[in-house]
């Protein structure tokens, strides 16, 4: 099997772990991790050999920008303290803790390689939490918060990374240095962010084609990233300012068929490339465990014991900070998200798993110093990194829906289905008011207009059936059942229009782009 034939492996996986994970209540990441162990240690199956330093630029840029399109800027900006205390605070926090146990346990290791190992383990993984804790139905103000989190702590860990390995390999360091150059990579980042996003604003009104529109929605976080680094910036940050910028400007509300086709576009660019990088994790599982032969028992209790650091430490960073931030909560008028009591707070915790950015990090680790002489420990580092990575990933997102289950947090149903229903009263509210400017334009006749103002009301009780009061809810439903006869048959109808058109594929002297053409217009008629 060559290496080609082992990413279709990998793609078919990811399609098929979604629906077996599904029907056996486990995430699908977890599920392409173990595959990927499994064929780590299959005789068949090669050895992977992708540069350390393109898994970053080819995973975490689509995922992010797939992540970004289901939250929005506002969420962010009130949720601005809780981040901070997770994605900065807790980061330092950890890597500092790590860093610590590491050189104590391992022999002769540095103070700068056990900081790289603390800054690369030290972020919870936005594709993990993003596919695992999204999926379990909890309550939107924490995957707001965990989204947050794992969207913004990259930034801090990798900065730090950067310059725990500088000091490792040129033997220097200095404290304000490494401050600006943090600061100078956020700034950078934002900048190219925002210029990016701007430009592909205006470029996607220019385009109008739905095709083109959704192609260049796929190059634009590659543009981001790589920009934003070549101009030493942070890439994970510039990514992240693109996508809002373009999820908060780059909406169309009259452009239904691309919103529709994008949103299908992007949940299957979500699923195939998440499911390969948590195989990629299995898989380059058996390089760490070959990189140290014949000293595997003391390894792994050295990854033992900084995966029960990094647990820990979240645990009672997060007790205090999580009470911290319910007393500012409501000693001020904050319109932030929160995790509500004790059994939200184990939640979000116990959903700290580390990913596919700390597998590409402990990868990128460099093989020599300045000197020529070997990176220190590199081997250790990376076996550590990975024992930590596969521990929490499994131990962790094997037994999340299990703990969710069993604490009983759920998604508030009843508070989001009268948010629904606030919606639909706006939504039927703007369409009554669109009607009555377009009678005083136009003059309708008094059928036609009692016809439209049935409809306005339609807008909104499809929305939300329970709104309105029982006699027209009746009649919105005898209106309902006339409709869905009325669009089945006209189903059938367009079906048949369809096998006819389709079938003069294969007539002789048809034309195939003509054929598709009508196929097309008769495609989008059905979906309206």
């Amino acid at each position: 099997m060559d290496q080609l034939a082992l990413l279709f492996l990998l793609l078919l996986g990811a399609v098929v772990s979604v629906p077996v994970g599904d029907r056996l209540g486990l995430p699908a990441p977890v599920l392409m991790t173990l595959f990927g162990g499994v064929l780590a240690v299959a005789d068949f199956v090669p050895n992977v050999t992708i540069p350390p330093e393109l898994i970053l630029p080819a995973v975490l840029p689509p995922l992010l920008y797939a992540a970004v399109r289901r939250t929005s800027w506002r969420q962010f900006a009130a949720n601005r303290r809780p981040i901070f205390l997770l994605a900065v605070a807790l980061v330092f926090v950890t890597m500092l803790c790590v860093a610590a146990t590491a050189h104590a346990l391992v022999p002769g290791l540095s103070i700068a390689a056990a900081v790289a190992l603390g800054a690369l383990i030290a972020p919870p993984d936005p594709v993990a939490v993003t596919a695992v804790a999204g999926r379990l139905g909890l309550p939107r103000r924490l995957v707001s918060i965990l989204e947050g989190e794992g969207l913004f702590n990259d930034v801090t860990a990798i900065v730090l990374y950067h310059v725990a390995i500088a000091a490792a390999v040129s033997g220097h360091f200095s404290v304000w240095g490494a401050g600006l150059d943090l600061v100078l990579s956020a700034v950078v980042a934002v900048v190219v962010g925002l210029a990016l996003g701007w430009g592909a604003n205006k470029l996607l009104d220019k385009l109008g084609d739905a095709t083109l529109q959704i192609g260049l929605t796929l190059l634009v976080p590659y543009a981001s990233y790589v920009l934003a680094e070549e101009l030493h910036g942070s890439g994970v940050l510039s990514v992240l300012t693109t996508s809002l910028f373009l999820a908060q400007y780059a909406t169309d509300a009259d452009d239904v068929l691309t919103r529709l086709a994008g949103h299908t576009f992007w949940d299957i660019v979500d699923t195939l490339v998440t499911g390969v990088a948590f195989g990629l994790i299995g898989l380059e599982l058996h390089n760490a465990i070959s990189a140290a032969p014949g000293r595997w028992g003391r390894l792994i209790g050295y990854a033992a014991a900084v995966a029960g650091v990094v647990i820990v430490v979240r645990l009672l960073w997060l007790l205090p900070a999580t009470w911290l931030t319910m007393r500012l909560h409501a000693s001020r008028d904050y319109d932030e998200e929160i995790p509500l009591g004790w059994r939200e707070t184990v939640v979000m915790w116990w959903s700290g798993m580390r990913g596919v950015a700390s597998v590409a990090l402990a990868l990128a680790i460099p093989l020599r110093t300045d000197d020529g002489s070997p990176f220190p420990d590199r081997n250790e580092i990376v076996f550590i990194a990975f024992g930590v990575i596969v521990a929490t990933l499994v131990l962790q997102g094997l037994t999340l829906p299990w703990l969710v289950k069993r604490l009983g947090v759920r998604a508030d149903s009843a508070q989001e289905k009268e948010f629904e229903k606030e919606l639909a009263v706006r939504a039927m509210k703007a369409a009554r008011a669109r009607l009555r400017e377009i009678e005083q334009v136009e003059e309708l006749p008094e059928e036609l207009s009692e016809q439209m103002l049935r409809r306005a009301y339609d807008i909104g009780i499809r929305i939300s059936p329970d709104m309105g009061e029982e006699e027209r809810r009746e009649a919105h439903e005898q209106r309902a059942r006339r409709l869905k006869k009325v669009r089945r048959i006209q189903g059938e109808m367009m079906s048949a229009a369809r096998h006819e058109v389709l079938a003069a594929r294969n007539e002789p002297g048809a034309d195939p782009e003509i054929v598709d053409r009508v196929l097309r217009h008769l495609d989008v008629r059905s979906l309206r």
